[in-house]
């Protein structure tokens, strides 16, 4: 099931399915590339940042960031 970044759940897992517009370069740098595997540590309440894993790595995003990254959630 495909889902935005932002509406994964503490724990899930997923790989990158795609990444909107010019958003894909500055999220390139920090590994969160189209086909990576990526799992949710924690999401803050009320528009707050998320922060995933990616390759051992844990990396904060803006919900406006995690808004334009979709998900291929596993079940």
């Amino acid at each position: 099931m495909e889902k935005k970044l932002s509406e994964m759940k503490y724990g899930a897992q997923g790989i990158v399915k795609s990444i909107k517009g010019d958003l894909r370069n500055k999220v390139a740098g920090m590994g969160i590339r189209v086909n990576k595997r990526i799992r949710m540590a924690t999401k803050q309440p009320i528009k707050g940042p998320v922060v995933v894993t990616v390759d051992e790595s844990n990396i904060s995003l803006g919900l406006g960031i995690a808004e334009n990254i979709i998900v291929e959630v596993e079940k």
